[in-house]
């Protein structure tokens, strides 16, 4: 059956709270890939508890739980293979800490109709111990199949880059096994490690998490464009243009804009897209 809109819009999804530590966030950024070169003082502030910072993209995981509230909501009868991460965007308020225990809740905004599919926009925050906000995340979830209901087609894409060369270029490489380091925090869809539900979904071999690119791209940025400060970053802003796989290197490019930092990003071995429409906003 298709999405029943009228039931969905507006939808609360289950509370749920998350607890992580200095382990988790190191995990985190190693399943980004960072730790490249393993002495370089920029990256153990990523993987070395005795200086540790925190990616901001790290805020898309503790509301993970809440997004899984999505299968079996009523009114949203879709099979969970058919989904695709069509575009994500946090607002963090504040620095994440290195450790926090924190609640979440979430609501469905929005669901567009696409023609060939659907996307549904959850909007998720995250408090922390004190009830004070942390991030709120803004996640948009692509359907297949699930569009053609005559709805708003939702608003087009934001965020182009400027017509000038960009002010920042800087290269990715991911690992073969890039996609199963990401897993281990948290998003354990088969689609992406199961040979056979990749072809499920339509793909000849398993793909890299769409959030995975997100936070790759995103430490891309803060290394190149805010000297590593991760504290800078107000929000991120991406569309995913097309998928990548491991062992691929992402080819992020930058232009300094009076919004921020536009961002768009490509396979440099397919020439494909993979991130687009893309803004990192700033302190």
């Amino acid at each position: 059956m298709p999405i029943d809109v009228a039931k969905v819009v507006g939808a609360e999804l289950p509370r749920t709270t998350a607890s992580w530590d200095r382990d988790d966030v190191i995990l985190y950024h190693l399943g980004l890939g960072a730790g490249v070169p393993p002495t370089d003082p920029g990256e153990l502030e990523y993987c070395y508890e005795g200086r540790l910072k925190v990616l901001p993209t790290f805020g898309v995981l503790p509301v993970f739980s809440t997004l899984t509230g999505l299968v079996g909501l009523d009114g949203m009868d879709f099979n969970p293979v058919m989904l695709l991460h069509g575009e994500q965007e946090i607002t963090v308020h504040k620095p994440l800490p290195v450790r926090a225990t924190v609640t979440n809740t979430g609501r469905v905004e929005h669901v567009y109709d696409k023609g060939k599919g659907a996307t549904v926009v959850v909007v998720a925050e995250t408090r922390d111990e004190r009830g004070e906000p942390l991030c709120t995340n803004r996640f948009v979830a692509f359907i297949r199949g699930e569009g053609g209901f005559g709805g708003d087609p939702g608003p087009a894409p934001a965020n182009e880059p400027p017509d000038r060369d960009p002010d920042l270029v800087a290269e990715s490489p991911t690992l073969p096994q890039q996609a199963l380091i990401y897993r281990l925090s948290g998003d354990k869809n088969p689609l992406h490690v199961d040979p056979d539900m990749a072809r499920l979904g339509g793909f000849d071999t398993p793909i890299l998490h769409g959030l995975c690119s997100y936070g790759i791209v995103a430490k891309a940025v803060v290394d190149h464009a805010l000297d590593g400060d991760v504290t800078r970053v107000a929000g991120f802003a991406a569309r995913f243009g097309g998928v990548a796989y491991p062992g691929e290197t992402l080819v992020t490019k930058m232009w300094r804009t009076d919004r921020g930092i536009v961002v768009h990003t490509d396979c440099k071995e397919r020439g494909t897209k993979v991130v687009t429409n893309a803004l990192m906003t700033v302190r």
